[in-house]
């Protein structure tokens, strides 16, 4: 009997380690909103003002996390997608609202970077099923 237990236990806890191992589903409003914010970043121009731009992107970025976290526990794997994108978006854009705006330099590293983790998300957010 107390080998019974022993055994549901231990795979009762194996199971809830699996659960944040699978994906969620796919959702046709988070594969929208992470478009968005992929063509905010191609679109982001570094010889224009960028708060205004990167303003953009962070709101798209929160309307995502904002819309995920309102489905549920389920959608832990997005979100921890778009974390290291939100980082970077944030730090560009308290650097873009100082009082000396970031220089094209700047802009266009931060812009590569967005690029690259934007692309990353969003196949990984479009390769659900």
């Amino acid at each position: 009997m107390r080998l019974l237990a022993l055994v549901l236990v231990v795979a009762l806890t194996g199971c809830a380690s699996i659960k944040d191992m699978v994906p969620s589903f796919q959702d046709p409003n988070q594969s929208a909103k992470i478009i968005d914010v992929r063509q905010s970043v191609a679109q982001l121009d570094c010889k224009q003002p960028h708060a205004p731009q990167v303003k953009q992107i962070k709101d798209n970025l929160q309307w995502f996390e904002l819309y995920s976290t309102s489905k549920g526990e389920r959608q832990k794997d997005v979100l921890r997608l778009i974390k290291p994108m939100q980082e970077t978006v944030d730090d560009f854009y308290k650097r873009s609202t100082s009082e000396k705006q970031g220089s094209d330099a700047y802009c266009e590293i931060k812009k590569k970077l967005m690029t690259t983790q934007a692309e990353r998300a969003a196949s990984a957010v479009l390769g659900r099923f």
